[in-house]
């Protein structure tokens, strides 16, 4: 989820632009979609979690989970990896499979209800993990990218736990963790958009660590 712009030229006119450098050029920052379908999907999902809507509205969020948290997501991810960025092919890449998964599961699998938190808290868990690691390795990103996964973290393990033990007040906690996650991962989308375009930084992200 890199937010340094892109020059899209080699600094020396008369060099010639290997095929790696003239396949990045031709592609913006995708972190601003990324982030942007990151957050818009975890907050509407987040606020059915803190118990803000009926928990019906659940279905609210499908459509956004196949395309946009989903396909979009994935298509952020493809084109980081055209822009030789691992971190954010990595991790769009996978967050966007996490929202496709999570449509296939709510959409297509029936998983008995005795069975229901075991089965939905490991899920949960596994990406907690996921979520963990990727966070050390955003501690090289800059600090909104940082707290995004801080965040996100908590979540995961708040949900899970939520679903093992049965207590909706975790699940509950979970939720509005959520929300934080989805509003500074919204700020790192208008940050990234707005300083591309502006050609400068109007708003900061935080320095990353050297």
């Amino acid at each position: 989820m890199s937010h340094t712009q892109n020059t899209g030229f080699p600094a020396v006119p008369e060099a010639p632009a290997s095929p790696a450098a003239a396949v990045a050029a031709a592609f913006g920052d995708p972190a601003g979609l990324g982030l942007g379908a990151f957050a818009l999907t975890t907050f509407v999902l987040s606020v059915v979690n803190a118990g803000w809507v009926a928990g019906g509205a659940v279905g609210a969020v499908m459509g956004l989970a196949l395309f946009y948290g989903g396909v979009a997501q994935l298509f952020a991810g493809m084109w980081e990896f055209a822009n030789r960025n691992t971190f954010g092919a990595v991790a769009f890449s996978s967050y966007g499979a996490f929202w496709l998964s999570f449509w296939y599961l709510e959409t297509f699998v029936k998983v008995p209800t005795a069975d229901a938190g075991a089965a939905v808290g490991l899920y949960l868990l596994a990406w907690g993990i996921f979520t963990l690691y990727m966070t050390i390795a955003a501690f090289r990103t800059n600090w909104v990218v940082f707290l995004v996964f801080v965040f996100l973290t908590l979540t995961f393990f708040a949900l899970a736990i939520g679903e093992f033990s049965g207590t909706k007040g975790i699940s509950t906690l979970g939720g509005y963790l959520g929300i934080l996650t989805a509003l500074l991962a919204w700020y790192g989308s208008f940050a990234t958009v707005t300083n591309f375009t502006f050609k400068r930084v109007v708003l900061p992200v935080g320095p990353s660590s050297k």
